[in-house]
């Protein structure tokens, strides 16, 4: 997968531009997403999220995601997926 070089803090644009394919796109997402503002610099929830590794995103999207039908659980609950950036919930 071409995003596994875009895995550290401040990978953020270049990630998802690897995942969607185009630079443009990813920037129109994350000025969708509110995490980027019409000039192209990230906002204050963009700057978070950059500063996390894509292990502490999905980590953090799992953790929201398990939340939807009650209290989330914690981002430490889930083990990371690197090949497919994603996060499920521990065992036990």
């Amino acid at each position: 997968m071409e995003t596994q070089k875009f895995m550290g803090r401040n990978m953020l644009v270049d990630r998802l531009a690897a995942q969607v394919g185009s630079k443009d796109t990813a920037i129109a997402i994350l000025k969708k997403r509110g995490q980027m503002n019409d000039a192209g610099a990230l906002t204050t929830a963009g700057q978070k999220r950059n500063d996390m590794t894509a292990e502490e995103r999905a980590k953090d999207r799992a953790s929201t995601a398990s939340g939807k039908h009650g209290a989330p659980k914690p981002a430490k609950a889930f083990i990371y997926n690197p090949k497919t950036n994603t996060a499920k919930l521990k065992k036990g």
